[in-house]
């Protein structure tokens, strides 16, 4: 079929399982009649599938069970057949040992119900960090038409009169904890006023950049990504995605033809003029290489030198959040702003292309949604780095740091483990000045298991009593989109893997230059030699299940962290069964 023109009701590929005049069909028919459905219903209309990760334990999809209704509302009114099918909430909260571990399963739960169901086109729901590329990879691979639905920010926290902002102000304070110089009522009365309505993080941690990088990419309604998630026009939001998907089947709008090279370029961009989470790096890479893209970590890290962040909300900017962000105009502004240093042409799942989307769109606080003249950081939000320590690659955060760790040299303190770490940072007396180097190691994808978001190691108690506020810290892990400061993620490959971090010793020196793009070890090519030779592997951290999977086929973090068995060129698709 040609996309110059319509489909039909009989090329409908719900049609395949209702239509025919056979016995498979006839089940199909009467199973649907069982739940009080009849012909009307979905005879000659696409059947559109809500994938929804609400859940009691998401409290940043909290409100996706009232979404899926305004869906169907939606879906309903443009004259389609809505279906709700739940697949992983994505619990960043309370998922052990973290959500990353599962983000893989969640992306092929999604592929494989799309994949197995009568579903003609999709809705996702999601927005919480690892939910948004999960729901993403696994509806490209599918391959069906869908729209993106963010679950969109909290408010704005506030505590004593002023606003605070989810994870970024919880470090500031938890480091005041730690140092003494504030209390625990003052500690717990934060807690409650921090996240005091539904939706994800109001900083632009991952959530937050995620939820951007969709809108960029196209997958998303103009503006939806920065719609507060109590809003009333987050409802209205919702229904018109339900009406769009409709349309967006009978066009056949894959998203083959949305997810372009020039359309990832412009999410990529738009990533680091948000002052984008480190994690941003990981999912692009991920979601570009689903849809075919051979996005790479040089890529970015060029993206990077060229966009200045022009988007001041915490962490990498000072004053705003979320909230402040789509009063001044949200994500359509801030890509007006950016002009010309993105594909206007880009095609986006409303049909139009990027710059009709965002011609209307107003800058109403040049503070908020700084002018590239006036930007926040010269640079894009993100560096990637290498050396002897990072042969393929890690990452920093310049935007968040304190300015003089970008080129610093240091010994090492090394830890092999979180507990060890722990004990470390907790040890008030513990023999450290500002500028040893805190390297963790072990926290990979591998390692983790999972790659937690350890990587942004508290300050150490030792430092908090002298005053510091920032150090140099390597990990092998990620942090929160949330967290700030001189920390190096994503080192690969892995220590757990054998990679050079596993043979950093104690007082070896550690140098950095942010600038330059360098990370290395101060040892020459033979002593590192040396000890690779006489390195142990760690013991499996799986004998079983899923974790057993996990660890076999997960790929490093500068490849996106996707199981290799669901790369696009690992072998060729397999065709839909003709009959089920």
């Amino acid at each position: 079929m040609t996309r110059d023109r319509r489909k039909t009701p009989e090329e409908l590929r719900s049609a395949r399982w209702f239509a025919p005049d056979d016995l498979r069909s006839f089940g199909h028919r009467s199973r649907a009649m069982q739940m009080g459905l009849g012909e009307e219903d979905w005879q000659g209309k696409p059947v559109i599938a809500i994938i929804n990760t609400w859940s009691d334990l998401s409290p940043c999809h909290h409100h996706l069970r009232d979404r899926a209704e305004w869906v169907k509302r939606g879906v309903l009114q443009a004259g389609g057949l809505p279906v709700e099918m739940p697949v992983h909430s994505f619990s960043e909260q309370f998922l052990k040992p973290t959500s990353m571990l599962y983000r893989n399963m969640g992306a092929l739960e999604v592929e494989e119900t799309l994949r197995a169901h009568p579903i003609d086109g999709a809705v996702l729901m999601g927005g919480c960090d690892k939910s948004t590329p999960a729901l993403v990879m696994g509806a490209v691979s599918a391959g069906l038409p869908f729209i993106f639905l963010p679950a969109g920010p909290m408010l704005r926290g506030n505590f004593r009169g002023r606003p605070v902002g989810s994870g970024t102000d919880v470090w500031k304070f938890w480091d005041e904890r730690r140092a003494g110089t504030i209390g625990r009522e003052e500690w717990e009365g934060l807690q409650g006023g921090i996240a005091r309505s539904y939706g994800t993080c109001m900083t632009m941690g991952t959530a937050s950049t995620m939820m951007s990088i969709a809108e960029a990419w196209g997958l998303t309604l103009p503006g939806a990504s920065s719609i507060p998630a109590p809003d009333s026009g987050h409802k209205r939001m919702a229904a018109a995605c339900g009406r769009r998907i409709v349309e967006m089947v009978w066009e056949d709008l894959t998203p083959d033809r949305i997810m372009t090279p020039a359309s990832t370029r412009n999410a990529a961009t738009v990533a680091m003029a948000t002052g984008c989470s480190t994690n941003a790096v990981i999912h692009l890479i991920a979601m570009a290489r689903r849809a075919g893209i051979a996005l790479t970590l040089d890529e970015l890290d060029a993206i990077g030198r060229e966009t200045p962040v022009i988007a001041n909300i915490r962490p990498s900017g000072k004053e705003y959040l979320m909230e402040d962000f789509f009063y001044a105009g949200g994500l359509p502004a801030l890509m007006k702003e950016l002009g010309e240093r993105l594909d206007l042409s880009a095609l986006t799942v409303n049909g139009r292309m990027l710059g009709e989307n965002i011609a209307p769109a107003r800058n109403w606080n040049t503070d908020v949604i700084r002018r590239l003249a006036n930007p926040v950081w010269h640079e894009g939000s993100l560096a990637v780095l290498r050396g002897n320590l990072a042969p393929d690659g890690a990452v920093i955060k310049p935007a968040a740091m304190d300015r003089r760790f970008l080129r610093h040299a240091g010994p090492a303190i090394v830890a092999d483990s979180y507990a060890e770490m722990k004990r470390i940072i907790d040890d008030p007396d513990y023999p450290m000045t500002p500028d040893h180097v805190l390297i963790l190691r072990n926290a990979g994808p591998q390692g983790g298991p999972g790659m937690p978001e350890w990587g942004m190691i508290p300050m150490p108690k030792a430092l908090l009593k002298q005053g510091c506020r920032d150090m140099l810290r390597i990990s092998d892990a990620r942090m929160s989109g949330t967290s700030y400061g001189a920390c190096v993620l994503h080192v690969a490959p892995e220590a757990y893997v054998g990679g050079p971090l596993a043979l950093v010793r104690n007082g070896d020196v550690v140098e950095i230059d942010v600038p330059a793009r360098r990370l290395e070890l101060r040892i020459s090519d033979e002593e590192l030699a040396a000890r690779r030779a006489v390195w142990t592997p760690p013991a499996p951290r799986y004998g079983r299940g899923y974790g057993w999977m996990y660890v076999r086929h997960i790929e490093q973090a500068d490849k996106g962290c996707d199981f290799d068995f669901l790369r696009t060129d690992f072998g060729p698709p397999v065709p839909e069964p003709e009959i089920n």
